[in-house]
Protein backbone atom coordinates (compact mmCIF):
# COMPACT_ATOMS: atom_id res chain seq x y z
CA UNK A 1 0.00 0.00 0.00
CA UNK A 2 2.69 2.27 0.91
CA UNK A 3 4.43 1.08 -2.50
CA UNK A 4 0.93 2.90 -4.44
CA UNK A 5 0.98 5.76 -2.56
CA UNK A 6 4.47 6.78 -3.32
CA UNK A 7 3.61 5.65 -7.16
CA UNK A 8 0.60 7.75 -6.97
CA UNK A 9 3.13 10.90 -5.79
CA UNK A 10 5.50 10.33 -8.51
CA UNK A 11 2.72 10.41 -11.01
CA UNK A 12 0.90 13.50 -9.20
CA UNK A 13 4.55 15.12 -9.36
CA UNK A 14 4.80 14.53 -13.14
CA UNK A 15 0.92 15.92 -13.86
CA UNK A 16 2.02 19.08 -11.98
CA UNK A 17 5.21 19.23 -13.92
CA UNK A 18 3.72 18.45 -17.39
CA UNK A 19 0.55 20.58 -17.24
CA UNK A 20 1.83 23.71 -16.70
CA UNK A 21 3.75 23.20 -19.70
CA UNK A 22 1.21 21.71 -21.65
CA UNK A 23 -0.83 25.13 -20.99
CA UNK A 24 1.90 26.88 -22.36
CA UNK A 25 2.14 25.72 -25.02
CA UNK A 26 -0.95 25.31 -25.90
CA UNK A 27 -1.36 29.57 -25.16
CA UNK A 28 1.32 29.59 -27.69
CA UNK A 29 -0.02 27.68 -30.35
CA UNK A 30 -2.93 30.08 -29.79
CA UNK A 31 -1.65 33.05 -29.76
CA UNK A 32 0.32 32.19 -33.09
CA UNK A 33 -2.94 31.31 -34.68
CA UNK A 34 -4.73 34.69 -34.12
CA UNK A 35 -1.48 36.39 -34.63
CA UNK A 36 -0.95 35.17 -38.22
CA UNK A 37 -4.41 34.18 -39.59
CA UNK A 38 -6.62 36.30 -37.73
CA UNK A 39 -4.92 39.89 -37.57
CA UNK A 40 -4.43 39.66 -41.29
CA UNK A 41 -8.24 40.25 -41.47
CA UNK A 42 -8.08 43.27 -38.84
CA UNK A 43 -5.56 45.12 -41.28
CA UNK A 44 -7.82 44.46 -43.81
CA UNK A 45 -10.64 46.02 -42.66
CA UNK A 46 -8.46 48.83 -41.16
CA UNK A 47 -7.54 49.64 -44.85
CA UNK A 48 -11.01 49.97 -45.59
CA UNK A 49 -12.97 53.21 -44.54
CA UNK A 50 -15.27 53.26 -42.41
CA UNK A 51 -18.32 55.75 -42.26
CA UNK A 52 -16.56 57.72 -39.17
CA UNK A 53 -13.29 57.74 -41.46
CA UNK A 54 -14.80 59.15 -45.06
CA UNK A 55 -13.69 62.86 -44.89
CA UNK A 56 -15.66 66.14 -45.87
CA UNK A 57 -16.87 65.55 -49.06
CA UNK A 58 -16.92 69.02 -51.56
CA UNK A 59 -19.00 68.48 -55.08
CA UNK A 60 -16.95 70.58 -57.75
CA UNK A 61 -19.27 70.37 -60.59
CA UNK A 62 -19.09 68.98 -64.27
CA UNK A 63 -16.19 69.88 -66.02
CA UNK A 64 -16.21 69.57 -70.06
CA UNK A 65 -12.90 69.84 -71.65
CA UNK A 66 -11.39 69.22 -75.03
CA UNK A 67 -8.96 66.47 -74.65
CA UNK A 68 -5.55 66.23 -76.57
CA UNK A 69 -5.80 64.44 -79.52
CA UNK A 70 -4.64 65.25 -82.28
CA UNK A 71 -6.16 63.83 -85.25
CA UNK A 72 -9.86 63.91 -84.11
CA UNK A 73 -11.77 66.07 -82.04
CA UNK A 74 -12.33 64.91 -78.53
CA UNK A 75 -13.79 65.99 -75.21
CA UNK A 76 -14.54 64.84 -71.94
CA UNK A 77 -17.22 65.57 -69.51
CA UNK A 78 -16.12 64.84 -66.44
CA UNK A 79 -17.82 65.42 -62.63
CA UNK A 80 -15.51 65.58 -59.70
CA UNK A 81 -15.67 65.13 -56.24
CA UNK A 82 -13.17 65.47 -53.59
CA UNK A 83 -12.60 64.32 -50.66
CA UNK A 84 -10.85 66.07 -47.82
CA UNK A 85 -9.85 65.76 -44.30
CA UNK A 86 -11.68 68.52 -42.43
CA UNK A 87 -13.99 71.40 -42.66
CA UNK A 88 -10.59 73.76 -42.49
CA UNK A 89 -9.61 72.25 -46.00
CA UNK A 90 -12.94 72.31 -47.43
CA UNK A 91 -12.65 76.29 -46.33
CA UNK A 92 -9.38 76.64 -48.54
CA UNK A 93 -11.05 74.63 -50.85
CA UNK A 94 -13.78 77.47 -51.45
CA UNK A 95 -11.08 80.33 -51.21
CA UNK A 96 -9.24 79.10 -53.93
CA UNK A 97 -11.86 77.18 -55.99
CA UNK A 98 -10.93 79.35 -59.69
CA UNK A 99 -7.37 78.22 -59.29
CA UNK A 100 -8.14 74.35 -58.19
CA UNK A 101 -11.12 74.43 -61.38
CA UNK A 102 -8.01 75.95 -63.92
CA UNK A 103 -5.52 73.08 -62.87
CA UNK A 104 -8.34 70.59 -62.65
CA UNK A 105 -8.95 71.78 -66.63
CA UNK A 106 -5.14 71.60 -67.15
CA UNK A 107 -4.66 68.68 -66.47
CA UNK A 108 -7.46 66.64 -67.88
CA UNK A 109 -7.34 68.80 -71.18
CA UNK A 110 -3.73 67.61 -71.61
CA UNK A 111 -4.80 63.63 -71.83
CA UNK A 112 -6.00 61.84 -75.18
CA UNK A 113 -8.92 60.17 -75.82
CA UNK A 114 -7.54 56.40 -75.54
CA UNK A 115 -5.63 57.34 -72.16
CA UNK A 116 -8.83 58.42 -70.06
CA UNK A 117 -10.43 55.83 -71.73
CA UNK A 118 -8.66 52.95 -69.77
CA UNK A 119 -8.59 52.48 -66.41
CA UNK A 120 -5.39 52.75 -65.65
CA UNK A 121 -5.74 56.12 -67.62
CA UNK A 122 -8.16 57.21 -65.05
CA UNK A 123 -6.13 56.30 -62.05
CA UNK A 124 -3.35 58.42 -63.45
CA UNK A 125 -5.55 60.98 -64.29
CA UNK A 126 -6.92 60.82 -60.62
CA UNK A 127 -3.49 60.18 -59.23
CA UNK A 128 -1.92 63.16 -61.21
CA UNK A 129 -4.95 65.76 -60.28
CA UNK A 130 -4.38 64.67 -56.14
CA UNK A 131 -0.88 65.31 -56.64
CA UNK A 132 -1.61 69.13 -58.24
CA UNK A 133 -4.16 70.22 -55.53
CA UNK A 134 -2.14 69.05 -53.01
CA UNK A 135 0.54 71.68 -54.26
CA UNK A 136 -2.18 74.39 -54.01
CA UNK A 137 -3.59 73.63 -51.04
CA UNK A 138 -1.57 74.58 -47.86
CA UNK A 139 -3.71 73.50 -44.53
CA UNK A 140 -3.83 70.05 -45.88
CA UNK A 141 -4.60 68.04 -48.59
CA UNK A 142 -6.84 66.15 -50.99
CA UNK A 143 -7.76 62.41 -49.46
CA UNK A 144 -9.04 61.23 -52.56
CA UNK A 145 -11.09 62.45 -55.95
CA UNK A 146 -14.34 60.21 -57.46
CA UNK A 147 -15.25 60.85 -60.88
CA UNK A 148 -19.12 60.85 -60.32
CA UNK A 149 -19.37 61.10 -63.72
CA UNK A 150 -16.70 60.37 -66.91
CA UNK A 151 -17.55 60.69 -70.93
CA UNK A 152 -15.23 60.98 -73.35
CA UNK A 153 -16.69 61.61 -76.93
CA UNK A 154 -14.49 61.99 -80.18
CA UNK A 155 -16.01 62.90 -83.66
Amino acid sequence: MAEERAEEKKGSKKLLFILPIFVLLLAGVGGGVYFFLLKKSDKEEEDKPSLSQIGVMVDLGVFTVNLADKDTDAYARVAITLELPNEKVRQEVDKRLPIIKDAIIDVVSSKTSDFVRTPEGKESLRLELIKRLNIILVEGGVRNIYFTEFVVQTS
